[in-house]
């Protein structure tokens, strides 16, 4: 069976992640368009990640830590 196509729902929200994800946006001056232009998501993609509503792809991940200046850990990371 093929996976869905499609943005992809998490499971459960990450509030967490998302304000993680918000608190970096803003720390490195990015407006969630601005975030979204550089990451080539739409700003509602971006507004579902802040509100931990969507899962991104390892490789949308990588990208929104890139734009951001951290690490894929330090936005999704999860303490042990």
């Amino acid at each position: 069976m093929a996976p869905p196509s499609g943005p992809v729902r998490a499971a459960e929200t990450d509030g967490a992640a998302g304000t993680r994800i918000r608190a970096a946006r803003k720390e490195a001056g990015l407006t969630q368009q601005g975030l979204s232009a550089a990451v080539a998501v739409s700003r509602q993609t971006i507004i579902a990640m802040e509100t931990g509503d969507y899962a991104p792809s390892v490789y949308l991940a990588i990208k929104v830590a890139r734009a951001l200046g951290v690490s894929v850990e330090d936005l999704w990371g999860t303490e042990t």
